[in-house]
């Protein structure tokens, strides 16, 4: 599946910005923004979102494949990714990302840091809106797909908030939590709602579920046996302060932890996918046998619960070595 009509692009403004618009509610884009949340801004803060993050997407991707709504037709739709069209439409996971992610970080540092209540607003409002006009432009969802995900997103965050410190604290000093934090999303992902052909969700909601496992695991250990890794006094009084050489470190930080994430992804994707080809007795580069349930829920819970462990607690502690804390 694919798209298959041939398309000219007449607006060059509007395809790019779209297109990068696209791209913020993908991996690309959580694997960068909530770990440097968590390295250089706040772990309170990154926390939150990862929690608030793994909830939605999951509701969000089970959703799909429950309701089982059509994405548009295409002709007379144009639809500019290809990927995705395997999926259900109803609602857009993009839209329920953006928005969950947007509003839980301007929720969650409005308390924290001195910037105006307006101009966080906006630029929540215009992150969220900027992904979901994405998916109209690109073919990918109906308008109503959109409004759903984005309304679905804003009611999971409010009956979220009011419990972000109790669930916070629980998984920060609960000895239950490493491994409830393991058990529950891997029976949710060998759960997941069966379908008649092969889509990606399942493997999407995988790699959500088990990115993060591996943070709260991470946070887990951090609160349990090490002293916080990072104190954000240096961004406390206001991102407007931040100096050259704060801003400096901030990146040698994202991009050192980068790197060990790339690894780690590439490393333990590799073992396992070794291991379960041993197992099952089919080539690494099978793609129909990584289809599999017994196949692609451990190997991609392993490769991505290594990843937000890597984040939490290898990349940390690297970071210390290096003098970046």
């Amino acid at each position: 599946q694919g798209c298959t009509q041939k398309y000219v692009v007449k607006n060059y403004f509007y395809y790019y910005l779209f297109k990068f618009s696209a791209a913020l509610g993908e991996e690309i884009f959580y694997i960068t923004f909530l770990p440097f949340t968590y390295w250089n801004i706040d772990h309170s803060v990154s926390r939150r979102m990862i929690i608030v993050w793994s909830i939605v997407m999951y509701i969000g991707q089970v959703s799909k494949d429950i309701l089982k709504w059509p994405r548009p037709v295409s002709p007379p739709v144009v639809k500019l990714e290809m990927r995705t069209d395997a999926e259900y439409g109803m609602p857009s996971t993009h839209a329920m990302a953006a928005t969950a992610i947007s509003f839980s970080f301007f929720i969650a540092t409005l308390n924290q840091y001195k910037y105006p209540f307006e101009l966080g607003l906006v630029a929540a409002f215009v992150f969220s809106t900027l992904v979901c006009l994405s998916r109209l432009y690109t073919g990918m969802h109906t308008v109503l797909d959109v409004i759903g995900g984005a309304l679905i997103s804003a009611v999971l965050l409010a009956l979220l908030y009011p419990a972000w410190d109790v669930i916070d604290h629980l998984l920060l000093t609960s000895p239950f939590c490493p491994l409830l934090c393991i058990v529950v999303p891997l029976v949710l992902c060998y759960n997941y709602p069966k379908l008649d052909n092969y889509s990606p969700t399942r493997g999407d909601t995988t790699t959500i579920l088990g990115a993060g496992a591996g943070a709260t695991v991470g946070f887990w250990l951090n609160n349990q046996f090490a002293a916080p890794a990072y104190t954000s006094e240096n961004f406390q009084l206001g991102f407007h302060l931040i100096t050259t050489k704060i801003a400096v470190i901030m990146l040698a930080r994202f991009f050192v932890g980068i790197v060990i994430i790339l690894l780690t992804r590439q490393l333990m994707k590799s073992v396992a996918l070794g291991m379960l080809g041993y197992r099952y007795k089919f080539p690494t580069g099978d793609l129909e046998a990584q289809r599999r349930l017994e196949v692609e829920v451990p190997y991609k819970f392993i490769t991505y619960s290594s990843v937000g462990f890597s984040a939490t607690v290898v990349v940390p502690v690297l970071h210390k070595l290096l003098g970046l804390i």
